[in-house]
């Protein structure tokens, strides 16, 4: 047999790089190769569309192994299992403890409790875990920054009282006083000093972690992968080095550092972000010489991003909540929460927390995620892609070491700045559908409406955090974003307010194809601003097609062609409309200046800022 093996393989020849180049050449029929398949990425590098293994043999750590040192291929060698987590926002301890029975029945295993910092007592922790076996689950809380140290001794009480094990309880309690900085602008870096009495308190906990990076803000903010991956490094190797400092050993110090990324809608980019991640984090924490390679392991929770989720066509967001899990559950991570697809306009209801779950649950029990370690290894592709955004992550961390160390930079406004113009470009390309959102700006649901669903007034993204309001004044920049979906979601919600929704007619004429084609990419274009659109089978006459306009009561009439005939059929139905009502032309032809000439100056097509000319019909409609 394998004599026949030998034989069989034999038979075929390996095709050579050029040969499946000239290919790819072939098929693209005349096409530019490097417009129409090389991958430009936002991090700043390209991908080609195929790789080969000569390609992946150069690369150092390829042959890394799963569980070992530098954990590219995760931090286990048998099995890919994570913590399905929920949090929850303890406004009520008694009903957050009924809340967690009930989910921890229902496939959670990892709790995350958010306790208001006016909150923090005794009497609410031991209501609040009642009847929770805290050896057996993983469990973590969230306060206000100036009451964790006190909220540490009341837990650790509590689990002295209850004698547990120590070596069992698994979880964190975070204190993150950077994360304040960048969201609310108020300098609490003097909070950094309590850091070795926290870590101190929790010395003889292995399972607990206490300083976290929450980088998945900076995901939740538009940053691209790359601005993720090099800021999350400089913030834990700022933490990192203050501990250190203090004279907390190396090993312990990075055994108490847990971070909090986000996941984005780039499946295989994502993939490549946790590898890369805790590649580069292993070789920090190697420079300070710990004592055993196991303090080099990154532990990550991942929270799928609220950036990308859309109030209008919000189911849309499971299907891109369930990508983004995928991602993570494949780069093998600690934990995962997947935020239920409601967020942007409603405290989750029970439905959509069941839904999320579930997501998690599926990859679990149906897709077996958990059971094979790294699959993604040894794809050319992603170990390319791997490399690649290790490179640029890199740059950008050391970048942030030069300005001397994260907090640095956040006290000059640096990192806010640059997530702000991320941002800022991001929603630009939004605008311009240089960036899609399903049933946002592109293939929106012609006839939903809101029902009374309005963007939720708190922009950062943590159940609870916008609660303590007794903070010193804002003294640094603050990184100011929203969904990427909210511009047209604004102006949708403005048209769908408005005394009267506008009506847009398709008039469509001359070549069947095009006509329709271009009715079509109208429909989707109007619709995105709650327009409702009115399609046609197509009409002889111009004539004919503005009579039925009016009689539709138009308020928008397109007219659908093709680029020959608009020469034809523009300037007549122009002027057969007369005013009546706004005349769009779908598309940019040859004949563009005759017809401005003539009087018509609205046209769309994939070129304009979908955006930009929306409002601007939004204005001469008289809707504000």
């Amino acid at each position: 047999m394998e004599n026949q093996t030998e034989k069989l393989f034999s038979d075929f020849t390996a095709p050579s790089r050029q040969e499946w180049r000239d290919k790819i050449e072939v098929d693209l029929k005349g096409a530019d190769y490097q417009k129409k398949m090389v991958w430009r990425t936002n991090e700043g590098f390209s991908m080609e569309p195929f790789y080969r293994k000569e390609d992946v043999d150069k690369l150092p750590l390829v042959n890394a192994l799963p569980g070992e040192f530098p954990f590219v291929r995760g931090n286990k060698k048998t099995d890919n299992c994570w913590y399905v987590r929920q949090n929850i926002v303890v406004d009520d301890p008694k009903e957050a403890n009924r809340k967690a029975l009930d989910i921890l029945n229902r496939g959670v295993d990892s709790l995350g409790f958010r306790i208001p910092g006016n909150k923090v007592s005794k009497e609410l922790i031991e209501t609040l875990l009642d009847g929770i076996c805290c050896d057996c689950v993983e469990v973590s809380f969230r306060t206000c920054q100036h009451h964790v140290l006190e909220l540490t001794d009341i837990v650790l009480d509590y689990y002295g009282g209850k004698g547990y094990d120590k070596e069992k309880i698994v979880g964190g309690i975070g204190f993150d006083p950077i994360e304040r900085m960048l969201l609310k602008g108020k300098d609490t870096s003097a909070l950094l000093d309590e850091m070795p009495a926290l870590v101190e308190k929790l010395k003889d906990y292995p399972g607990l972690r206490c300083v976290m990076v929450h980088s998945d803000m900076l995901c939740n903010s538009g940053a691209y992968v790359y601005q993720e991956l090099g800021y999350a490094l400089a913030w834990g190797k700022e933490y990192l080095d203050r501990m250190v400092e203090a004279g907390v050993p190396a090993e312990v110090a990075a055994g108490k550092i847990k971070f909090y990324m986000g996941v984005g809608g780039n499946y295989f980019m994502e993939i490549a972000k946790f590898r890369a991640a805790r590649m580069l984090w292993a070789q920090i924490v190697k420079q300070y010489e710990p004592k055993c390679d196991c303090a080099c392991r990154m532990v990550i929770n991942a929270s799928t991003t609220t950036y990308n989720q859309t109030l209008f066509d919000s189911y849309v967001n499971m299907l891109r909540s369930q990508t983004e899990a995928m991602s993570a559950a494949l780069a093998g991570i600690h934990s995962m929460v997947v935020t239920p697809f409601d967020a942007p306009y409603e405290v989750p209801t029970d439905f959509a927390e069941r839904i999320a779950r579930n997501q998690q649950l599926l990859l679990k029990e149906e897709c077996h995620f958990d059971k094979i370690v790294d699959v993604s290894g040894g794809s050319y592709f992603v170990e390319e892609l791997t490399s690649a955004i290790a490179k640029e992550g890199w740059k950008l961390f050391l970048a942030v070491e030069e300005e001397g160390g994260f907090l640095a930079a956040v006290k000059a406004g640096t990192i806010q700045n640059v997530i702000n113009e991320t941002d800022k470009a991001r929603h630009a390309n939004a605008g311009k559908r240089k960036e899609f959102l399903l049933g946002t700006n592109q293939f929106p649901n012609f006839t939903e409406k809101s029902e009374g669903k309005a963007p939720l007034a708190c922009k950062c993204g943590k159940p609870g955090c916008c609660q303590d309001q007794d903070e010193a004044e804002k003294t640094l920049p603050v990184i100011s974003t929203s969904r990427l979906a909210s511009d047209f979601e604004t102006l949708r919600l403005t048209t769908e307010n408005a005394t009267k929704v506008p009506v847009a007619f398709m008039l469509t004429i001359g070549n069947l194809a095009m006509r329709q084609a271009r009715a079509q990419f109208s429909c989707n274009f109007l619709a995105a601003a709650g327009y409702q659109v009115i399609d046609n089978l197509g009409f002889k006459t111009v004539e004919e097609g503005v009579d039925k306009a009016l009689e539709a009561g138009a308020d928008i009439v397109v007219l659908c062609s093709s680029d020959d005939e608009y020469a034809e059929y523009a300037v007549p139905a122009y002027k057969y409309l007369d005013g009546r009502a706004m005349f769009v032309v779908a598309g940019a032809p040859a004949c563009s200046d005759e017809l401005k000439a003539a009087g018509i100056e609205n046209f769309i097509h994939v070129r304009v800022d979908q955006l930009k000319t929306l409002q601007e019909y939004n204005a001469k409609l008289g809707i504000e």
